[in-house]
């Protein structure tokens, strides 16, 4: 877990600076479609697309790109059908990997994520060969100044489950029902949260060291970096010491 989300960390550091930040709009847009064709283009009444346009903010998505990407998917702005899916396999070192995919062309997103995974000496598996690994879970990161014992009782009231010292931050953990009431408590309270989202988190990690962890570690820059890839969710554990020095 630990090493996970030091990963999770140096990803949410990248994102702020990212020369990619097209790329990142259209995978917002593409979720805030699919959220708003599925359950509608309120908010207020589609927990999906509020979680949707959350992540579109978080990534600097200029408002009225939000507003059009809610229109296209309620069929205002005409029409963009993108459907949903979940591939599953095992990357260098046996690390389980876990993608969310949003594609309009299953039949060009499949070979293409194959390639990366034979690529990096993995292999794309079938449905729930690795799944069972996973728990969805709400992560937030908190800024290191917020007070340990303040942000204990804050999250704790607020449902949270766990709360982790991940050096820079802190990582408070929750189920899924619990996200946007722990993440308001802890705004409320005046803390500065660095990012929010739900997340699949590993019930246990694959320690990666040397060659595998450069493997990994480009395999799942590769993989974030392909359109159709929403979320790559993974069980690896880099080390510190590996982690500064591949950066």
């Amino acid at each position: 877990m630990a090493g996970h989300s030091r990963w999770a960390n140096i990803k949410h550091k990248k994102a702020k600076s990212d020369a990619k930040k097209g790329k990142l709009w259209s995978k917002c847009a593409r979720a805030i479609i699919v959220a708003a064709k599925n359950g509608g283009g309120d908010p207020a009444a589609n927990l999906t697309l509020r979680y949707a346009i959350d992540d579109a903010k978080a990534a600097n998505m200029p408002r009225d790109t939000i507003d059009n990407a809610v229109k296209k998917g309620t069929g205002e702005l005409g029409a963009e059908s993108y459907e949903s899916a979940l591939y599953e396999g095992y990357g260098p070192g046996g690390v389980a990997i876990l993608l969310e995919i949003l594609t309009d062309n299953r039949n060009r997103t499949a070979p293409e994520v194959r390639k990366i995974f034979e690529k990096a000496g993995g292999n794309l598996g079938g449905a729930g060969c690795v799944a069972y690994m996973f728990q969805s879970k709400g992560q937030i990161f908190v800024n290191r100044g917020a007070d340990e014992e303040q942000l204990m009782t804050v999250a704790l009231d607020a449902g949270a489950q766990d709360i982790t010292d991940e050096g820079e931050t802190w990582q408070v953990l929750c189920e899924p029902a619990a996200f946007i009431r722990v993440r308001e408590a802890l705004e409320k309270a005046g803390m500065t949260v660095e990012s929010a989202s739900l997340t699949m988190i590993p019930d246990t990690t694959v320690t990666c060291t040397g060659e595998d962890a450069r493997k990994i570690l480009n395999m799942v820059e590769a993989l974030e970096d392909h359109d159709d890839i929403q979320k790559v969710h993974a069980n690896f554990d880099v080390p510190e010491e590996e982690l500064a020095a591949l950066e």
